[in-house]
This record gives C-alpha cells, structure tokens and sequence, in this order.
C-alpha cells in the first residue's frame, strides 16, 4: 500500500512539473500578448495608482494639519479635523499649481517653442565663434578646431525642431485622458486619506488572520520600516530638487543666462536621479548656455551652477535627505544604472529606495543566521 502510495506521489510530482513547463512554455510563447494584456491593465489602474501616491505624499502633511486641528477647542472643527486637513493640504496645492500655471508653465513653453525654433541658428553661430577664436587665447590651447568639427557632423534639424517636440508633447499628455485620469487619482486619493484608519485596520486584521503572529510581527515591521525609506526618500528628493531648481534659476537670470527658469527647472528635475542626473542636467544646460550666450556665459554659468551643485550636495542635501538609507555611494550607483536599464527615468529614481529595502532585508537576514547559529553552538 505505501509502495503505491510513493507511485501516485511520484506521477502527481512529474505531471504538476509538466503542466509547470507548458506554463512557462506557453508564457513566453505569448510572451508579447502577456505584456500588452498587463500593459492594458495597468493602463485601467494608473489613476488608482496615482491616487494612492499623492494619497502617500499628503499623508503626513495631512496628519500633521489634523493634530492642529484637533488643539482648537471648537467641537465642531475637532470633529471634522480630518476632513478639515484634507481640504487644507489640497486648497495649498492647487493654489501652488495655478500659481505654476499663471507664470512658470507658460515661461517654460516659450523657452520652449524659442529654443526648438532657433537652436540651428544658435548651433551655426557657436561653430563660427569656435573658429574665430583668435590664436593668442587661452581656448586655443584646447583643440577648439576639433570640436568644432566634431560639432558641424551632427546635424542638429533632423533631430530637434518645433514640430517634432510638439508631437512628442501630444504623444506624452494625452490631454482628454490625462485630465480624467487626474481627477479619478484626485477623488481615489481623498478617500483614501479619509478612510486611511480603517483601511489599514482592515488590512491589520487581514495580515492577522493569514499569517502566524511571528510572521504578521515581522510583515509589520518590515512595512513600516519600507514605508519611512520610500516617504522620507520621495519627499526630501522632490524638495531638494525644487530648492535646487529655484535657487539655479535665480542664479542664472542674474548672469542673465537666457532660458533661466527652463534650465532651472532642467537641473533640479535631473537631480531626482542621483549621481548621473545632476551631470546630465548641467552638462545639457551649459551646452545650451553656449549655444545660445558663447563661450563665456557658459562658462560663467558652469562655474556658477557648479558652486550651487557643490552647496547642495554638502549642505542643503544632507540637511533635507539626511542619512536615512544608509547606503554606499557605490550601491547608489549600481541601484540608478540597473533601476534605469530595465525602468527607465522611473527605474532611476525609485532603484535607490528599493534597493535600500532589500539592503536591510538581507542584513536582517544575516543577523538572524548568526544569531541562530551562535545559539547552537
């Protein structure tokens, strides 16, 4: 009987590990029908998705609104605290968008349209200025006639012009679905930040019935230290870069750099990403700065958005970010090259916070191995 038993055993392991190959076969078989299916779907999910992260980002600016609430000794206001601080934080941020609409937005679209307009011209002048360099400057020491020739192979029309960046723009908005998208994340969001208690008591409650109470302790502590890494890494880096975009762009209208505030906001975005980021942005701003100022203003401007990048990464940076991951500037690296290689921008900016999750998952990891093994021995 138990020999028949270890036969039936055997045949159920070896047909469960046929249907298994068939599955994976048939998966990448179908392989592009699988992504567009999943593409589809998150395509469906993305206004819930978004809701649930300016759910996340308000999260604490809302608590924090809702406990001033609760101080005022009106019953009234202490009964709707919530509601009250919801409305608060969300009243700040549209007055802050229209603001944004009113001046920086429609600044940025003309720089825009001017930039893609006239970079030919601005390209052609550079390539002129490069070669009347006269022979006693110190530039020429530098081989400006190399670069200059190195300049006039790329032909600048076939890759950037107006019509162009505008059907980029259309293909990247879409306008209609982009506003419906905005307010379905919108009212997800509200009702998320209104019902968060009970949602999270449900979820407590569902993790409790599951899981055993050691593994429902131990979920809970690594969701509560995840949640502090990506709140506290998402929210000092989108400061950071609007501090840094603000005080670039003032820095520039100063030296009167042309399309201050587009390379402004240029530097500071590309700072979300670390290390490669603030390269990127600045070399791109300084090449635009010589295009379109010459060679001195660009210089001044390197000089200058340097200094902030040096302010910024010892001072202002540290004092926003903090050391809250604790991680290499190595693994940093490695996290922004791998997140960009498989994600793209978004792989870049969210690798470093994942990778800061898994770093702590394997030394828990390690710390309890050591412990288990030095209590055997």
């Amino acid at each position: 009987m138990e020999k028949k038993t270890n036969i039936w055993g055997k045949w159920l392991y070896w047909f469960i590990f046929a249907v298994a190959v068939i599955v994976v076969y048939k998966t990448l078989d179908n392989f592009n029908d699988i992504t567009n299916w999943l593409k589809n779907v998150f395509d469906v999910m993305m206004p819930f998705l978004l809701g649930v992260l300016l759910a996340y980002l308000f999260y604490i600016p809302c608590k924090k609104i809702e406990g001033q609430y609760h101080k005022i000794k009106n019953k009234w206001i202490k009964k709707r605290a919530r509601g009250l601080s919801i409305f608060t934080v969300y009243i700040v941020v549209f007055i802050i968008l229209i603001l944004a609409f009113q001046f920086i937005i429609p600044n940025l679209g003309k720089s825009i349209a001017d930039l893609a307009n006239n970079i030919v011209p601005y390209y052609q002048n550079t390539i002129n200025s490069l070669q009347n360099i006269p022979e006693d400057s110190i530039l020429r020491q530098i081989d400006v006639q190399k670069i200059a020739d190195s300049l006039k192979q790329i032909n600048l029309s076939e890759y950037i012009n107006l019509n162009t960046i505008l059907e980029y723009a259309k293909g990247i908005i879409g306008v209609a679905g982009g506003i419906f998208d905005f307010f379905v994340a919108l009212i997800v969001s509200v009702y998320l930040l209104l019902e968060r208690t009970e949602i999270l008591c449900f979820l407590r409650k569902l993790a409790g019935a599951i899981f055993k109470q050691k593994t429902y302790k131990t979920i809970g502590k690594y969701f509560h230290n995840t949640n502090a890494i990506f709140f506290k890494y998402l929210s000092s880096q989108l400061l950071d870069a609007f501090v840094v975009g603000v005080l670039t762009s003032v820095a520039m209208s100063i030296l009167g750099v042309k399309y201050a505030i587009l390379l402004g906001f240029l530097i500071g975005a590309s700072n979300l990403i670390p290390y490669f980021g603030a390269i990127v942005g600045v070399g791109v701003s300084i090449l635009i700065t010589l295009f379109t100022g010459g060679i001195g203003k660009a210089i001044w401007m390197a000089i200058v958005v340097i200094i902030l990048q040096q302010i910024d990464a010892n001072v202002i940076n540290p004092k926003i970010v903090g050391n809250s991951l604790k991680i290499s500037p190595l693994l940093v690296i490695f996290a922004v090259t791998v997140g960009g290689a498989y994600f793209g921008i978004l792989g870049m900016f969210l690798a470093v916070p994942v990778f800061a999750v898994f770093k702590m998952m394997i030394e828990d990891y390690i710390e309890y191995k050591n412990k288990k093994e030095s209590q055997i021995a």
